[in-house]
């Protein structure tokens, strides 16, 4: 195993090298160039249509609920053990990077929400079907439907052997096990030399029937379960974190000048100055991907069954979901590790977030743990659900609609969920990685051919509206 774990690494270096990199970061820069940095400037306009529903439209939920659906996917276990592992790996310079990509992410993912709509298709009871598969075949050309293959064969293993089924129950038993039997007391069972407590075995029992029942129900009631957790989770961690910081304000200026130091190989040793910073660069561009999806074309997925009729409205809502997920809740979480020295302690994965919290809150360990537990769990949980939605409409595509094979994935599914706890913590997120990296090079390519169509569509919009021929009068705060 330990052999398999290394070609494993090796496999994870070449995928997330510099090739990657630079498409990763180039892409973002380019649409950000071309468009003004409007991911900035249009901020407050996105927040707007994000609360707000479009009257009349095509699609299958709200604007809003599919956004939910895709910040379910998105804010998960990459939000507490991502952006964890990521400084544990390169330093706390990598939180930096993280914020970099996420920056340079808005405009890619606000591209993204924009094609997902712009080349969806609804069939006859309305269902739609849309995101990177469909941009590719409709955008790009028939003669590209094998990258279009590609995209859903890698985005369907993603979900059901990496980031959303196994990385995530195995964050959530981690955490139980380390809250309620940290010494391992009471072992269920072996496998080989690792042992497994009840309290693993239990959690992974429960959170397996529950993702079950929502996920047998399909996108609308995935969408409505998310529209409920979602919202509420992000607001309990959020008021967490910031207790957690306002404790501990007096760490806070030294914190961001470790953070920025390491970004760019300060604090190495002499002559290791840019091999810090390229590490540094590499985890935390990987796992802010991993955390926020962009150029994944995960997100794209849900955003096609948005009601609306604008791409541009869709993608500025799409867009949102990368501002909220790294540059508020990841840099939380980093900033409250780094502060509590939480990364010097010689731990790993959600013990290194579980000791920040327990450390760096006036409550004690254990209350710190209890509230990381509950929020892991919610995060977690939801990221399993979300990323069911995004494998099956995958494989649908990859298998020409046959809904036999949706639903035998969809067990499978539910079965890697069982079994995330059991496999160990390197080769999860290794995997993980490299399934991320896989399904995002098919996504970049085509968002590389099609940013002028980006670009066309934006300025056509804003333009529009600005000579009023753009009715925004037709959104209201009213839920469906």
């Amino acid at each position: 195993m330990d052999g398999f774990t290394a070609w494993l690494d090796k496999v994870d270096g070449m995928v997330w090298g510099v090739p990657m990199m630079i498409l990763l970061m180039g892409l973002g820069l380019l649409l950000s160039i071309r468009m003004g940095f409007f991911q900035f400037r249009k901020l407050g306009k996105a927040l707007k249509y994000m609360v707000h529903n479009e009257e009349g439209a095509a699609g299958e939920v709200s604007s809003f609920g599919a956004l939910a659906t895709a910040l379910a996917a998105t804010v998960g276990t990459g939000n507490i053990v991502g952006v964890a592992t990521a400084i544990m790996a390169g330093g706390p310079g990598a939180l930096f990077w993280m914020l970099i990509a996420a920056c340079l992410g808005m405009a890619t993912k606000y591209a993204e929400g924009l094609l997902a709509i712009k080349y969806r298709v609804l069939d006859e009871n309305n269902h739609a079907l849309g995101g990177p598969f469909y941009y590719i075949e409709n955008g790009m050309g028939a003669n590209w439907k094998w990258l279009a293959k590609m995209f859903a064969f890698f985005g369907a293993c993603a979900g059901a052997m990496g980031i959303g089924t196994i990385t995530q129950v195995n964050s959530i038993t981690s955490a139980c096990n380390s809250l309620f039997d940290a010494e391992a007391a009471h072992i269920a069972f072996s496998i080989g030399s690792n042992s497994y407590t009840w309290a693993t075995v239990i959690s992974a029992v429960v959170v397996t029937a529950c993702a079950a029942l929502v996920i047998i129900g399909g996108i609308k009631r995935i969408a409505n379960v998310a529209s409920k957790i979602v919202p509420a989770m992000m607001v309990i961690y959020v008021v967490v974190t910031v207790a957690l910081l306002l404790f501990n304000i007096t760490k806070l200026p030294h914190a961001i000048v470790v953070i920025v130091e390491s970004a760019f190989g300060v604090r190495a040793a002499a002559g290791g100055a840019l091999g810090a910073m390229m590490i540094a660069m590499q985890k935390g561009v990987a796992r802010g991907i991993f955390s926020n999806e962009a150029g994944l074309g995960s997100a794209p997925i849900a955003a096609a069954a948005a009601q609306t009729n604008e791409p541009v409205r869709q993608g500025l809502v799409t867009m949102t979901g990368t501002f909220l997920d790294t540059i508020v809740i990841c840099t939380m979480t980093g900033l409250s590790i780094v502060l509590t020295g939480a990364n010097e302690q010689g731990l790993e994965g959600v013990n290194v977030t579980m000791y920040a919290f327990g450390s760096g809150l006036p409550w004690g360990m254990m209350a710190g743990k209890i509230v990381l537990t509950v929020c892991l769990s919610l995060f977690a949980f939801t990221t399993i659900l979300g990323w069911d939605y995004y494998a099956e409409r995958c494989l649908e595509y990859f298998t020409n609609r046959n809904q036999t094979a949706v639903k035998v994935y969809r067990w499978i599914y539910i079965g890697a969920v069982l079994i995330g706890p059991f496999l160990t913590l390197s080769f999860v997120w290794t995997l993980a990685d490299i399934f991320n990296g896989l399904m995002a090079f098919p996504n970049l390519i085509a968002l590389l051919a099609l940013n002028g169509v980006v670009v066309k569509e934006t300025k056509d919009y804003f333009r529009r509206l600005a000579a009023g021929e753009v009715n925004e009068g037709n959104l209201s705060f009213k839920k469906k």
